[in-house]
């Protein structure tokens, strides 16, 4: 008797989702488009931060939102007031966004012609970890309240980023917050992450996060 077959389906799942992220990649590329994938856990500031950001780029660059949420859109009204193309993005119960999930917001979004697409991913520091978007660069927020072990409990989500953003140091003499030790457990699990304090709250190390996100996407723009 033969004996039975075991299909490794979250492989095969992530396969397919990768080979999606890279053909959306490239057509990103080929429209100049910089896609920007944001993540954090819920609280994190993450809407806050993104709204700095806007205010601090819209000058510069022509920006798009796509903000991902179980339910509700709160969020997208908050970008719309800025003046920002936005699509609200619903997920049905699931906990992240893949490449073709993210492919569709783009193509509601009417992206054409835009310089900076950010994803506000769906908010927890596990699932979105796993699943390529097609973004160009991975950028994740943690906030001082929620400790500094995190990058020890949740390993992938800080190797898979290219900056860390330290939120809420306006905070930092109330909690029990060890900023060196925090920068060290980052380091060990990614060498290469770009590492920002910031508040967006103040406006602290905002400056130094928004430089370098103009600086990539004109990067990705003179490779065309």
């Amino acid at each position: 008797m033969d004996a039975f077959r075991v299909i490794e389906v979250k492989r095969s799942v992530f396969d397919n989702n990768d080979k999606q992220a890279e053909a959306l990649r490239q057509d990103l590329k080929d429209r100049g488009i910089f896609l920007l994938n944001l993540m954090s856990s819920p609280g994190s500031g993450k809407t806050t931060t993104l709204v700095g950001t806007v205010k601090a780029l819209k000058g510069d660059l022509s920006m798009g939102i796509m903000e991902a949420d179980i339910d509700s859109d709160v969020d997208a009204r908050t970008m719309e007031a800025l003046g920002v193309k936005v699509v609200q993005l619903h997920t049905g119960g699931m906990c992240h966004l893949d490449a073709d999930m993210t492919k569709q917001g783009l193509q509601a979004l009417e992206s054409d012609g835009l310089d900076l697409v950010v994803l506000e991913n769906v908010g927890n520091l596990v699932c979105p970890a796993e699943f390529d978007t097609g973004a160009v660069k991975n950028v994740m927020i943690l906030s001082v309240p929620e400790g500094d072990d995190k990058p020890l409990k949740y390993p992938l989500m800080f190797s898979v980023c290219d900056v860390v953003l330290i939120n809420k140091i306006d905070v930092l003499p109330y909690f029990d917050f060890d900023m060196e030790a925090c920068v060290a457990a980052i380091r060990e699990r990614n060498p290469r992450a770009v590492i920002i304090p910031v508040s967006a709250k103040t406006g602290e190390g905002m400056d130094v996060w928004t430089n370098w996100l103009r600086e990539e996407c004109q990067k990705w723009q003179n490779q065309n």
